[in-house]
């Protein structure tokens, strides 16, 4: 995480923290005026030790821990790179992960009235506004 915590600092990043717990790996930081954040999901210990023990899945959560992190640096690279090359605003790039009053992401507020909206149900004002003339 070393290196996206420099890429992130080399961007103008601030208040950049981490914290790590058995299932899950969790990156905050400021971009300009957003707070960002990135909750990135661990293997859990019975999806693993059931079938190859203890030891087969230290090893195996230490290589997935790895991956996620190097396709986190990879994410982030991506939206740095539209936001440098002007393809993205900071808050398009990160609209999903942009910290909301009420510590929930963008997507935390979202996702369930689409996730309604696809299943058929009514959710009240439309996802997006009608074509304009």
């Amino acid at each position: 995480m070393g290196e996206v915590v420099a890429l992130l600092a080399r961007h103008g990043a601030d208040h950049i923290g981490q914290m790590q717990s058995r299932d899950r790996f969790t990156l905050q930081f400021a971009l300009g005026d957003r707070t960002i954040r990135f909750v990135i999901p661990f293997a859990q210990p019975e999806q693993i030790e059931a079938t190859r023990g203890r030891r087969a899945f230290e090893d195996a959560a230490d290589q997935a821990r790895r991956q996620r992190g190097r396709a986190l640096l990879l994410v982030i690279k991506a939206k740095l790179e539209s936001i440098d090359t002007g393809i993205e605003t900071t808050e398009q790039a990160f609209l999903a992960n942009v910290v909301m009053p009420g510590d929930r992401t963008v997507h935390e507020h979202v996702a369930p009235a689409i996730a309604a909206h696809y299943a058929g149900q009514k959710t009240g004002a439309p996802l997006l506004p009608g074509p304009t003339r």
